[in-house]
């Protein structure tokens, strides 16, 4: 296996990679010599969290940029400033950035007076975030051109869901409709995309100790799936270029490819064929 100091480097997006999944993420795109930003709103430690990374692994460059993924202006104005200082070139995306609902949902509240509304930065942060980094990332890397090493051209993009989004999730629901968001987000754009090389996949961790979750404890009785896991999943979605439209779920030692549903019946699977046919909805 060649070192980092020999490998084709690449450049690669990080959104919410000062923390928790995204970290682990910036870390591992380090230690394989890219050239690492990291994207996030925590100004206090963000720089210092960069720097560490950067002299944990001396092949690689890192760089901290401040980025509320739920401004497109910031965010458009940040990947444009990542894909100069890059040379022109943006290989990898991991569109990561993500909150829980913080504590007890407000999507329903039996005993009110009157309705409040309900808070949506979990919607604005997972969904609408994503959904920028998804076509920002699409933007950049269509300007790629073939270079020396096999898959230049084109790039990778790793959407992190959650098996939240998979199954009920009666605790968090706008949590689970935001990962539920992203993984049809994912599963819709292959079709889209085909003729531009590039790739998008999706991540659909179990419970992973992050600090995503308001309080540590409530992983007490549950079985957390190591962080080494999600990188294998990161790592299979990067090697395989015939990857796409993909959703792993992340759970204990295994990483498992999750289909889209099957048609109910052929009169669905017919509809859903014309709609692709006519080019609108």
């Amino acid at each position: 296996m060649s070192s980092p100091a020999t490998r084709t480097r690449k450049s690669a997006i990080v959104t919410g990679g000062a923390s928790g999944i995204g970290l682990a993420m910036s870390r591992h795109f380090a230690s394989q010599g890219h050239r690492v930003a990291i994207l996030d709103v925590d100004t206090n430690s963000g720089p210092q969290i960069a720097a560490y990374v950067a002299a944990e692994y001396p092949y690689s460059t890192v760089s901290f940029k401040k980025c509320d993924v739920t401004s497109w202006d910031e965010q458009a104005a940040v990947f444009k400033e990542v894909y100069e200082e890059h040379g022109g070139r943006l290989e990898i995306v991991m569109a990561n950035a993500g909150v829980s609902e913080q504590g007890a949902t407000t999507a329903v509240h039996l005993d009110e007076d009157s309705p409040s509304p309900p808070r949506l930065t979990v919607l604005n942060i997972n969904l609408i975030g994503t959904i920028y980094t998804v076509k920002l990332a699409l933007h950049y890397m269509s300007k790629n051109k073939p270079g020396e090493a096999p898959g230049s051209k084109g790039g990778s993009i790793i959407c992190t869901a959650s098996n939240a989004g998979l199954y009920p999730f009666p605790v968090a629901p706008l949590y689970g409709v935001s990962k539920a968001g992203v993984i049809n987000l994912v599963q819709s754009l292959p079709k889209l995309i085909s003729k531009s090389n590039i790739r998008i996949n999706a991540l659909a961790p179990a419970v992973l100790d992050t600090n995503i979750a308001p309080d540590k404890s409530l992983f007490a009785n549950m079985v957390v799936t190591p962080m080494s896991t999600l990188i294998r999943g990161v790592s299979e979605f990067i090697d395989n270029p015939s990857v796409t439209g993909a959703v792993a779920e992340i759970h204990g030692d295994n990483v498992t490819i999750r289909p889209p549903h099957e048609y109910v019946d052929e009169d669905t699977e017919k509809n859903m064929n014309e709609f692709w046919r006519l080019g609108y909805a």
